[in-house]
């Protein structure tokens, strides 16, 4: 719960209250002691990291390390920068005016230092919330040291009359404006080389050189690093002296289950309450989107050297509830669910996320993420149902023979169209009679909304176990049986 600002305004009252200074990494130190021995969460809504990354980082804060988090892209690594804000206390005071945000108590700036001189006790202090201690930079080749660390100001020198010698010339950059702060600096390794040199003072011995300048400035930040790892880009890499001077480096990874990528998922989305309450989405397609994303991670038509973020599948939620919303807006229905052919709609919101390898370059973007929602929809199907096997014993039916069958003596093909009602659309799949016994065999006891994404779900298994056949038409899909497929290409 938060509190109002004090209402302490001098440094005369301050020293009276009884506040004691503190450096920002002791700071962060002694409130996380304080939230482990009252067991309670310290990096909120971070799930998958609970015992890796997250004790890790615990470690480096009671170190009082500065801290690189080194990972692919979407790993959450700036997300968990940003939540050690909440390990900080919740007021600071600073020298009221200070660009740097002084402390009373050791004031750095020509500015502070003159102010507290000449007023001593009736100093006027300031107090900063710690949502407004937390400074990042995204770090590009064209970023300078006059960015980061400051400047000398000629317009300044020349309104306040000033030599160029005076130390009050100087503009301060992020970094000195970041004092007492949280200071991220993301994809370290774009930082031109030049430039995180000039990084190695500030960590270590705390000076200031600009322009001449040599200032003994020990400033007091907790710097956080975000990286990729060196070897999976081209683009550059941390200067091994400025690696020496980041105390604790730590490895980010992507879910390890569907379970916690599914929460993460479910976390992220942007989603309306009508929408919430108009459109069932079944689990299991919930557990297909970040299926896709476990596929992509390992195929060969996708490069895995640059990763594929957690926003990918939270892009294709939102794409896979739109075009279930399309269908229903269209009809001017008030509900729906979610069908499998409505992954077709999700392609988008791939082909923008992947990296694709030089396999894939050679079939396409399209072809690759369709590939993926395939071997997506094979892997589900195998975790929950037998296992097609390719011949089957003489005289033994397997446990997809009559689906099979059913398809042999199909006279036409079988569609499942994109502007069906959901009513036509489950009068199509009850038709398959042996699919509702396979269901009530192995996934007895299911939804209606989620018995109908089951039998899809079947449908398509078959198809990439090549039982049958699955065909994209211009509104939806036509399955059918291979043999007679066959047969009309050749008689074509």
């Amino acid at each position: 719960m938060e509190t109002k600002e004090p209402k302490i305004k001098t440094l005369g009252e301050l020293k009276k209250s009884g506040y004691k200074p503190r450096g920002i990494k002791d700071e962060l130190r002694e409130n996380l002691v304080t939230k482990l021995k009252n067991k309670e969460e310290t990096f909120a809504g971070i799930f998958g990291y609970e015992t890796s990354v997250i004790p890790e980082l615990e470690r480096a804060i009671l170190s009082r390390h500065n801290i690189n988090l080194l990972g692919l892209r979407g790993q959450a690594k700036t997300r968990l920068a940003r939540l050690m804000v909440n390990l900080l206390d919740e007021w600071m005071p600073i020298v009221a005016g200070s660009e740097i945000n002084d402390d009373p108590f050791a004031p750095l700036s020509y500015f502070a230092k003159e102010l507290v001189e000449k007023q001593k006790d009736n100093t006027p202090i300031s107090w900063v919330h710690r949502d407004e201690r937390f400074a990042e930079k995204l770090a590009t080749p064209d970023v300078t040291i006059a960015d980061l660390i400051g400047d000398v100001d000629p317009i300044k020198a020349a309104n306040l009359k000033l030599s160029y010698a005076d130390e009050r010339v100087i503009h301060f950059g992020m970094i000195p404006r970041a004092n007492r702060c949280i200071f991220v600096i993301n994809e370290l390794p774009d930082l031109q080389a030049r430039i995180q040199v000039g990084l190695f003072n500030i960590l270590q011995e705390g000076d200031l050189q600009i322009r001449g300048f040599k200032l003994r400035f020990p400033l007091d930040i907790q710097f956080v690093f975000t990286a990729n790892p060196e070897d999976y880009t081209n683009r550059g890499s941390i200067v091994t002296p400025l690696k020496d001077r980041i105390g604790s480096q730590i490895l980010t990874h992507y879910p390890e289950t569907i379970e916690i990528a599914r929460k993460i998922t479910a976390q992220e989305v942007r989603s309306n309450e009508g929408t919430n309450k108009s459109i069932s989405i079944p689990v299991l397609a919930k557990d297909l989107i970040e299926q896709i994303g476990f596929e992509a991670r390992k195929s060969e038509y996708v490069d895995i050297k640059s990763g594929i973020s957690a926003r990918m599948s939270i892009s294709a939620y939102e794409n896979l509830v739109s075009a279930a919303e399309l269908r229903m807006l269209k009809q001017n229905k008030k509900q729906t669910s979610v069908r499998l052919g409505d992954f077709i709609g999700i392609i988008p919101a791939l082909t923008g996320k992947m990296e694709i390898a030089y396999e894939g370059e050679q079939e396409g973007a399209r072809f690759v993420a369709e590939y993926l929602i395939q071997m997506a929809v094979k892997s589900i199907f195998e975790s929950i149902f037998p296992k097609v096997l390719k011949l089957e014993k003489q005289g033994v039916k397997g446990p997809y023979h009559d689906i099979i069958a059913w398809f042999d003596n199909l006279d036409d093909e079988f569609e499942l169209t994109e502007n069906m009602s959901d009513e036509e659309y489950k009068k199509q799949l009850d038709k398959i009679v042996p699919l509702d016994e396979l269901i009530d065999k192995y996934q007895g006891g299911v939804e209606t909304d989620e018995r109908y994404f089951l039998k899809e779900i079947v449908l398509w298994g078959l198809a990439e176990n090549k039982k049958l056949s699955r065909v994209l038409i211009n509104e939806g899909i036509s399955f059918g049986n291979n043999y007679n497929d066959l047969l009309k290409d050749l008689n074509k």
